[in-house]
């Protein structure tokens, strides 16, 4: 089986579940309406609504692979500080419950980047923070340049993750269980986009991890060089 026929495969079965609820629910609800009561028909009617969005997300998540697969990306000078303070406000209004702390590098170099890439990939990592910690814990954001690298680090103060678990946490379709992991919403695609959204901007990501006390995601990318960026844009 080819890579692709696996991927098609996999998003077949991940659908069946959602679009199997949702019209179990809907048939329950249409044949038996008047033997219902109110309590029941908002539990089902909170199922759907439930199920649709997680069939809505994870068809943004495919496309947004299938975009990134077209090689749909365009690469320019960026200012990696700017971009992520662009997004912090939108966190801070979602995460009120958590402390959302940006400290950035001063003067930070620009990187040769996607800015619309760079900010979904913050936009996953951050999200991810917020989604797998308690409610009064702290996401951080920092960055950094050493040497011909920029550094990005979203650190959170979540359950962890485990050292047998680590293997699992960049492969698509892969959720990490535990007691946070059951009460989101999520098909396990994230991660796997954004492993695959930085590698396709020449980064890297990595990350540190110790079960009950936190995860820090590592971002690099390389320091925006205007020779290196004028060779490739001849190229293309």
């Amino acid at each position: 089986m080819s890579i692709q026929d696996e991927f098609i495969s996999t998003v077949s079965h991940e659908m069946r579940t959602p679009l199997t609820s949702i019209r179990g629910f809907s048939q329950t609800l249409l044949s038996s309406w008047d033997r219902i009561d109110d309590e029941n028909k908002k539990k089902f009617i909170k199922i759907i609504e439930d199920q649709s969005n997680r069939l809505i997300n994870l068809v943004e998540n495919i496309l947004t692979v299938s975009k990134a697969n077209a090689g749909n990306i365009v690469m320019k000078k960026v200012f990696v500080n700017a971009s992520i303070n662009s997004i912090i406000p939108m966190f801070k209004e979602q995460y009120k419950n958590h402390k959302i702390i940006f400290t950035p590098q001063k003067d930070l170099p620009p990187a040769r980047l996607d800015d619309d890439k760079l900010q979904q990939i913050m936009t996953n990592l951050i999200d991810n923070g917020g989604k797998y910690s308690e409610a009064g814990k702290t996401v951080t954001i920092t960055t950094e340049s050493k040497g011909d690298q920029i550094i990005i680090k979203v650190k959170d103060e979540g359950v962890g993750i485990k050292e047998e678990d680590a293997d699992k946490l960049f492969k698509k379709f892969s959720r990490i269980e535990n007691h946070l992991t059951s009460k989101t919403q999520g098909n396990g695609l994230g991660l796997y986009i954004t492993k695959h959204l930085v590698e396709s901007m020449n980064g890297q990501i990595d990350f540190e991890s110790e079960e009950n006390k936190g995860t820090t995601f590592i971002v690099t990318f390389p320091v925006y060089n205007e020779e290196e960026a004028l060779k490739c844009s001849q190229k293309s």
